[in-house]
Protein backbone atom coordinates (compact mmCIF):
# COMPACT_ATOMS: atom_id res chain seq x y z
CA UNK A 1 0.00 0.00 0.00
CA UNK A 2 1.07 3.50 -0.84
CA UNK A 3 0.23 6.81 0.94
CA UNK A 4 0.87 10.01 -0.74
CA UNK A 5 0.35 13.49 1.09
CA UNK A 6 0.94 16.43 -0.95
CA UNK A 7 0.12 20.42 -1.00
CA UNK A 8 -0.98 20.61 -4.35
CA UNK A 9 -0.73 24.76 -4.73
CA UNK A 10 -4.52 25.17 -6.00
CA UNK A 11 -2.96 23.18 -9.06
CA UNK A 12 -0.36 25.80 -10.26
CA UNK A 13 1.85 23.51 -11.40
CA UNK A 14 -0.94 21.97 -13.16
CA UNK A 15 1.04 20.18 -16.54
CA UNK A 16 3.67 18.51 -14.66
CA UNK A 17 1.28 17.59 -11.56
CA UNK A 18 -1.42 15.55 -12.84
CA UNK A 19 0.72 13.27 -14.94
CA UNK A 20 2.55 12.84 -12.21
CA UNK A 21 -0.30 11.56 -10.22
CA UNK A 22 -2.07 9.38 -13.16
CA UNK A 23 1.58 7.35 -13.11
CA UNK A 24 1.83 7.60 -9.52
CA UNK A 25 -1.71 6.69 -8.80
CA UNK A 26 -0.99 5.99 -4.37
CA UNK A 27 -3.78 3.73 -3.05
CA UNK A 28 -4.52 7.02 -1.14
CA UNK A 29 -4.14 10.18 -2.00
CA UNK A 30 -4.59 13.08 0.77
CA UNK A 31 -4.37 16.42 -0.98
CA UNK A 32 -4.38 19.80 0.43
CA UNK A 33 -5.36 23.17 -1.19
CA UNK A 34 -8.05 22.16 -3.66
CA UNK A 35 -10.12 24.26 -5.54
CA UNK A 36 -13.49 22.93 -6.85
CA UNK A 37 -15.16 26.23 -8.84
CA UNK A 38 -18.40 24.39 -10.68
CA UNK A 39 -19.74 27.64 -12.11
CA UNK A 40 -16.63 28.90 -13.87
CA UNK A 41 -16.25 27.99 -17.41
CA UNK A 42 -12.23 28.86 -17.68
CA UNK A 43 -9.62 26.62 -16.82
CA UNK A 44 -7.67 29.20 -14.70
CA UNK A 45 -8.91 31.70 -12.40
CA UNK A 46 -6.77 33.89 -10.41
CA UNK A 47 -6.74 33.77 -6.20
CA UNK A 48 -6.21 37.55 -4.65
CA UNK A 49 -5.06 38.33 -1.80
CA UNK A 50 -3.58 41.89 -1.43
CA UNK A 51 -0.43 41.45 -2.69
CA UNK A 52 -0.53 37.82 -2.75
CA UNK A 53 -1.91 36.67 -6.38
CA UNK A 54 -1.66 33.04 -7.57
CA UNK A 55 -2.74 31.27 -10.43
CA UNK A 56 -5.59 28.06 -9.31
CA UNK A 57 -6.32 25.61 -11.61
CA UNK A 58 -10.91 26.15 -11.49
CA UNK A 59 -11.52 22.82 -10.93
CA UNK A 60 -8.81 21.16 -9.96
CA UNK A 61 -10.66 18.89 -7.86
CA UNK A 62 -12.54 17.62 -11.12
CA UNK A 63 -9.27 16.68 -12.79
CA UNK A 64 -7.77 15.00 -10.42
CA UNK A 65 -10.41 12.82 -10.59
CA UNK A 66 -10.39 12.56 -14.46
CA UNK A 67 -6.71 11.28 -13.78
CA UNK A 68 -7.36 8.63 -11.15
CA UNK A 69 -10.66 7.27 -12.18
CA UNK A 70 -9.81 3.97 -10.15
CA UNK A 71 -10.34 5.97 -7.01
CA UNK A 72 -13.39 7.18 -4.99
CA UNK A 73 -12.67 10.69 -4.35
CA UNK A 74 -14.10 13.09 -1.32
CA UNK A 75 -13.94 16.81 -1.39
CA UNK A 76 -14.02 18.99 1.72
CA UNK A 77 -14.29 22.26 1.65
CA UNK A 78 -13.55 24.96 4.46
CA UNK A 79 -14.19 27.90 3.16
CA UNK A 80 -16.14 29.21 -0.47
CA UNK A 81 -14.70 32.42 -1.49
CA UNK A 82 -14.22 34.16 -5.12
CA UNK A 83 -11.58 34.14 -7.74
CA UNK A 84 -11.00 36.34 -10.36
CA UNK A 85 -11.71 36.04 -14.47
CA UNK A 86 -9.83 39.47 -14.91
CA UNK A 87 -12.76 41.48 -12.46
CA UNK A 88 -15.36 39.07 -12.79
CA UNK A 89 -16.01 37.15 -9.82
CA UNK A 90 -15.94 33.61 -9.55
CA UNK A 91 -17.71 31.41 -6.41
CA UNK A 92 -15.22 28.79 -5.30
CA UNK A 93 -14.89 26.63 -2.83
CA UNK A 94 -11.31 25.89 -1.34
CA UNK A 95 -10.50 22.84 1.15
CA UNK A 96 -8.76 19.16 1.18
CA UNK A 97 -9.80 15.67 -0.65
CA UNK A 98 -8.62 12.57 -0.59
CA UNK A 99 -8.64 9.91 -3.07
CA UNK A 100 -8.96 6.02 -2.14
CA UNK A 101 -8.37 3.15 -4.37
CA UNK A 102 -11.87 1.38 -5.40
CA UNK A 103 -9.98 -2.09 -4.32
CA UNK A 104 -10.20 -0.79 -0.68
CA UNK A 105 -13.17 -0.80 1.18
CA UNK A 106 -13.87 2.32 3.46
CA UNK A 107 -15.05 1.15 6.54
CA UNK A 108 -15.18 3.93 8.84
CA UNK A 109 -14.69 8.07 7.72
CA UNK A 110 -14.82 11.38 9.89
CA UNK A 111 -14.46 14.59 8.78
CA UNK A 112 -14.59 17.78 11.10
CA UNK A 113 -12.42 21.31 11.42
CA UNK A 114 -9.61 21.82 13.72
CA UNK A 115 -9.93 25.36 13.68
CA UNK A 116 -13.27 27.75 13.38
CA UNK A 117 -16.26 26.46 11.46
CA UNK A 118 -17.44 26.80 7.31
CA UNK A 119 -16.74 29.66 5.98
CA UNK A 120 -19.46 30.48 3.58
CA UNK A 121 -19.00 34.10 3.12
CA UNK A 122 -15.35 34.01 1.93
CA UNK A 123 -12.12 33.13 3.03
CA UNK A 124 -11.91 34.90 6.36
CA UNK A 125 -9.28 36.76 8.54
CA UNK A 126 -6.19 34.77 9.69
CA UNK A 127 -6.21 32.50 11.15
CA UNK A 128 -9.01 31.11 8.51
CA UNK A 129 -11.03 27.79 9.21
CA UNK A 130 -9.10 24.76 8.21
CA UNK A 131 -10.99 21.14 8.69
CA UNK A 132 -9.36 17.33 8.35
CA UNK A 133 -10.61 14.39 6.84
CA UNK A 134 -9.80 11.03 7.50
CA UNK A 135 -10.32 6.95 6.06
CA UNK A 136 -10.47 3.97 8.02
CA UNK A 137 -10.34 0.97 5.37
CA UNK A 138 -9.67 -2.79 5.50
CA UNK A 139 -6.18 -3.81 4.01
CA UNK A 140 -6.80 -7.54 2.90
CA UNK A 141 -3.15 -8.47 2.69
CA UNK A 142 -2.21 -7.47 6.19
CA UNK A 143 -5.91 -8.49 7.85
CA UNK A 144 -5.72 -5.12 9.73
CA UNK A 145 -7.32 -1.69 9.69
CA UNK A 146 -5.41 0.91 8.02
CA UNK A 147 -6.56 4.63 9.21
CA UNK A 148 -5.54 7.66 7.41
CA UNK A 149 -6.35 11.21 8.67
CA UNK A 150 -4.91 14.61 7.00
CA UNK A 151 -5.65 18.23 7.61
CA UNK A 152 -3.92 21.70 6.12
CA UNK A 153 -2.90 23.27 9.43
CA UNK A 154 -3.36 27.02 10.20
CA UNK A 155 -1.57 29.54 8.37
CA UNK A 156 -0.50 32.28 10.67
CA UNK A 157 1.10 35.43 8.87
CA UNK A 158 3.77 35.67 11.51
CA UNK A 159 5.31 33.16 10.90
CA UNK A 160 5.39 28.82 11.65
CA UNK A 161 6.02 29.11 15.51
CA UNK A 162 3.38 27.70 18.51
CA UNK A 163 0.19 29.76 19.15
CA UNK A 164 -2.70 28.96 21.26
CA UNK A 165 -4.91 27.97 18.07
CA UNK A 166 -2.09 25.69 16.44
CA UNK A 167 -1.93 23.83 19.99
CA UNK A 168 -5.58 23.50 20.14
CA UNK A 169 -5.90 22.77 16.63
CA UNK A 170 -3.46 19.58 17.30
CA UNK A 171 -5.14 18.02 20.01
CA UNK A 172 -8.40 18.70 18.19
CA UNK A 173 -6.96 16.28 15.16
CA UNK A 174 -6.12 13.73 17.93
CA UNK A 175 -9.96 13.78 18.96
CA UNK A 176 -11.00 13.20 15.54
CA UNK A 177 -8.62 10.51 15.20
CA UNK A 178 -9.43 8.88 18.12
CA UNK A 179 -13.20 8.48 16.55
CA UNK A 180 -11.66 7.67 13.28
CA UNK A 181 -9.79 4.27 14.22
CA UNK A 182 -9.56 0.82 15.52
CA UNK A 183 -8.28 0.21 18.73
CA UNK A 184 -6.13 -2.59 17.25
CA UNK A 185 -5.53 -0.67 13.60
CA UNK A 186 -2.65 1.07 11.82
CA UNK A 187 -3.22 4.98 12.32
CA UNK A 188 -1.02 7.43 9.89
CA UNK A 189 -1.86 10.97 10.52
CA UNK A 190 -0.15 13.55 7.72
CA UNK A 191 -0.80 17.15 6.28
CA UNK A 192 0.85 20.42 5.76
CA UNK A 193 1.13 21.18 9.08
CA UNK A 194 2.56 24.83 8.47
CA UNK A 195 4.93 24.26 11.83
CA UNK A 196 8.37 23.74 12.33
CA UNK A 197 9.59 20.59 13.15
CA UNK A 198 10.53 21.46 17.07
CA UNK A 199 7.02 22.61 17.13
CA UNK A 200 4.59 21.80 19.80
CA UNK A 201 2.00 20.40 17.54
CA UNK A 202 4.77 17.02 16.72
CA UNK A 203 5.18 16.77 20.71
CA UNK A 204 1.50 16.22 21.11
CA UNK A 205 1.56 14.02 18.22
CA UNK A 206 4.67 12.13 19.52
CA UNK A 207 2.74 11.92 23.28
CA UNK A 208 0.17 10.52 21.59
CA UNK A 209 2.13 7.52 20.41
CA UNK A 210 2.57 9.07 16.96
CA UNK A 211 6.47 9.10 15.38
CA UNK A 212 7.24 11.34 12.75
CA UNK A 213 8.88 10.38 9.54
CA UNK A 214 10.55 13.08 8.40
CA UNK A 215 13.01 13.23 11.24
CA UNK A 216 12.96 9.90 11.37
CA UNK A 217 14.64 9.65 7.56
CA UNK A 218 16.17 12.77 7.69
CA UNK A 219 14.73 14.27 5.32
CA UNK A 220 16.24 18.24 4.66
CA UNK A 221 13.27 19.85 2.92
CA UNK A 222 9.86 18.94 2.04
CA UNK A 223 9.45 22.28 -0.05
CA UNK A 224 10.81 22.49 -3.73
CA UNK A 225 12.83 25.52 -5.34
CA UNK A 226 9.43 27.23 -5.79
CA UNK A 227 9.14 28.17 -2.49
CA UNK A 228 11.28 30.98 -1.83
CA UNK A 229 11.30 31.84 1.84
CA UNK A 230 13.77 30.73 4.25
CA UNK A 231 11.88 27.95 5.79
CA UNK A 232 11.90 24.65 4.63
CA UNK A 233 9.64 22.69 6.38
CA UNK A 234 5.81 22.49 6.89
CA UNK A 235 4.49 18.60 5.27
CA UNK A 236 4.48 15.99 7.82
CA UNK A 237 3.21 12.26 8.25
CA UNK A 238 3.12 10.33 11.11
CA UNK A 239 2.61 6.57 12.24
CA UNK A 240 1.74 4.72 15.00
CA UNK A 241 3.85 1.76 14.59
CA UNK A 242 7.23 1.84 12.69
CA UNK A 243 7.51 -1.22 12.02
CA UNK A 244 4.76 -1.15 9.38
CA UNK A 245 7.08 1.17 7.50
CA UNK A 246 8.33 -0.78 4.26
CA UNK A 247 9.73 2.82 3.21
CA UNK A 248 9.15 6.32 3.23
CA UNK A 249 10.38 9.52 1.25
CA UNK A 250 9.56 13.31 0.05
CA UNK A 251 9.63 13.18 -3.74
CA UNK A 252 12.39 15.69 -5.40
CA UNK A 253 12.05 15.63 -9.20
CA UNK A 254 9.35 15.95 -10.79
CA UNK A 255 8.38 19.56 -8.96
CA UNK A 256 4.86 19.36 -9.10
CA UNK A 257 4.20 22.33 -6.22
CA UNK A 258 6.12 24.64 -3.80
CA UNK A 259 5.89 21.33 -1.78
CA UNK A 260 7.17 17.63 -2.51
CA UNK A 261 5.22 15.10 -2.21
CA UNK A 262 5.36 12.92 0.61
CA UNK A 263 5.21 9.22 -0.20
CA UNK A 264 4.39 6.22 2.44
CA UNK A 265 5.18 2.65 1.28
CA UNK A 266 3.24 0.19 4.26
Amino acid sequence: MEIMCLNAWGGTLHESLLPYLKDAAPTILCLQEVVDSPAADKDWLTYRDGAHILPQRANFFRDVCAVLPDHQAIFCPQAQGKLWDEDMETPSQFGIATFVHKALPIIGQIQGFVHKGYAPGGYGDYPRSRNAHGLRVYFERTNRPISVLHMHGLRDLSGKHDTPDRTAQAHRLLALNKQLTDTHGLSVICGDFNVNPESETLQILNAAGFHELVAAYNIPTTRTSHYKKAARFADYMLINDMQAVKAFDVVRAPEVSDHGPLILRL
